[in-house]
């Protein structure tokens, strides 16, 4: 009877677990499904997220600021192939204002000379900074342009010297004077002078220079970048030149020389400094791209770069020119190996333990290196003060080209330094018969506990309350690794 109700309770009680089974494959399905909706969505955010972030840290480039040094003097009335000089700038600067109306992180500035004041009799300080920079002002200079009559005199060095104020203060942009004139300084000043003081002070990058009608370079490659425009075609290929360099930046990469020749020293940052004024311009931590090869650097074309190279150490590369327009590689020589600094079986007594590196024959300190670590130097023979007591000094330790150079110095041991009263003394190691100075002991402790290298020491102490030198006591013992020694002084 019990058995026959059992048979007949098989098929709904199979039934009911297989729709149990059923539920719980949906819901682990779902689950599933879930979790990798969820991984999907964490994968995309986290690199949308590292995305924004590579573009939230480029850093933006620099605002260029143009200042136009236009020559107003007397001699821009002159004719000049197919009109008078004076219209012939006119013309090509409003064309080449138009071109730049629209350009993006852009200012420009009018600066004219000789043209206020009538010639004879002259006026060296006939200079005005006709329109200053601002934001989409290109067709305010163009306007202003045409009421420029040529008058006066040429004082060329009095406006570049006057630009200096042109130019609001800024803590990123590039300073660009271009300088467009038919004749000499007429006022006794030296443009030269006054172009390298603007330099060196960081007021603004090497002017460009474009000499009407003659050619003036002799005068001016003091000044800056000279063009000639002997033409009406030529001065508007100048000033189209002028401005793309002016406005474009040109690749260059830097090879970092092992001792084979190949520039395959990386991780190590490079400074750009500006030749002239000394400001940092650039850093860029060397790295390969896909190819195996340096990468490609964006750099200014105007600038003439001191290159330091991070090395231990560093490296240089002085007064590099960089052709605009085309690809420039700087090559640097940084051969480098390793150094490693450690102690016999453990690191726990070199936590706190460092040395100063120095290149050998030298006094200057490269480097102070952690025990425990390894560190970059460039290749050749270097020098190590160990700093422990009492100092360990090694030289001659040789770092080749992409090996590893190990200095490793024995466990030092402790030595608990027990004093029947306060007084005076020293500690000194013993060598050859000769005491070497370590320690002074310091007056008012009693017991002082020293990290000490192995070796024989001996200590020498009077007590305060004695007053003649009789009383001096000595003590020698010997510190071994890893081991306490106690010393009592006692008399």
């Amino acid at each position: 009877m019990v058995l026959h109700q059992m048979t007949n309770k098989q098929p709904g009680h199979w039934n009911s677990w297989k729709k149990r089974l059923a539920i719980i494959k949906l819901m682990f399905t779902s689950t599933l499904k879930y979790i990798l909706a969820l991984l999907l969505i964490f994968t995309f955010s986290a690199s949308f997220a590292q995305n924004n972030y590579l573009q939230d840290e480029e850093k933006p480039p620099p605002l260029t600021r143009i200042l136009f040094v236009l020559d107003g003097s007397q001699s821009m009335i002159g004719r000049w192939q197919s009109d008078i000089k004076m219209n012939i700038a006119q013309d090509l600067l409003s064309n080449l204002l138009d071109s730049l109306k629209d350009v993006d992180n852009i200012q420009l500035a009018l600066r004219v000379y000789g043209h206020q004041k009538t010639y004879p009799p002259q006026d060296c300080n006939d200079t005005r900074l006709v329109v200053p920079f601002a934001d989409g002002n290109a067709m305010r200079i163009k306007n202003q342009l045409r009421y420029v009559k040529p008058k006066g005199t040429t004082p060329i060095a009095a406006a570049l010297e006057q630009a200096a104020g042109d130019f609001p203060n800024c803590d990123d942009c590039r300073n660009i004077i271009i300088l467009i004139t038919d004749g000499l300084e007429e006022c006794g000043g030296d443009p030269c002078a006054v172009s390298a003081a603007l330099q060196k002070q960081g007021v603004a990058l090497k002017p460009f220079v474009i000499g009407i009608g003659r050619n003036f370079r002799e005068a001016f490659d003091c000044v800056g970048v000279y063009f000639d425009a002997s033409s009406e075609e030529q001065f508007s290929k100048a000033l189209d030149l002028v401005i793309s360099q002016a406005l474009n930046s040109t690749t260059a990469q830097v090879n970092l020389l092992d001792e084979y020749n190949k520039p395959s020293e990386i991780n190590v940052n490079m400074t750009f400094y500006d030749h002239v004024s000394g400001k940092v311009v650039y850093n860029f931590i060397q790295t390969l791209n896909s190819k195996g090869l340096p990468d490609t650097l964006l750099i200014d074309p105007l600038i003439t770069y001191d290159i330091v190279v991070h090395t231990l150490p560093p490296a240089r590369a002085d007064s590099i020119k960089i052709t605009p327009g085309q690809h420039t590689i700087i090559p640097v020589n940084t051969p480098q190996g390793q150094l490693r600094l450690k102690m016999e079986g453990t690191t726990l007594s070199s936590r706190n333990l460092q040395a100063i590196v120095r290149q050998e024959g030298s006094m200057e300190t490269i480097n102070v290196q952690q025990f425990g670590q390894t560190e970059k130097y460039i290749t050749g023979d270097y020098s190590l003060e160990i700093l422990c007591l009492p100092r360990i000094y090694i030289d001659d330790i040789n770092v080749a080209q992409s090996t590893t150079t190990t200095v490793e110095i024995p466990v030092p041991g402790i030595a608990v330094i027990q004093k029947t009263a306060q007084g005076y003394g020293s500690l000194y190691v013993e060598r050859d018969n000769e005491l070497v100075w370590v320690y002074n002991f310091r007056e008012n402790p009693v017991q002082e506990s020293l990290i000490l290298q192995p070796g024989r020491y001996r200590v020498v102490f009077r007590p305060r309350y004695t007053n003649r030198a009789m009383f001096t006591i000595e003590k020698r013992f010997r510190v071994t690794s890893g081991k306490t020694t106690h010393v009592k002084i006692y008399k």
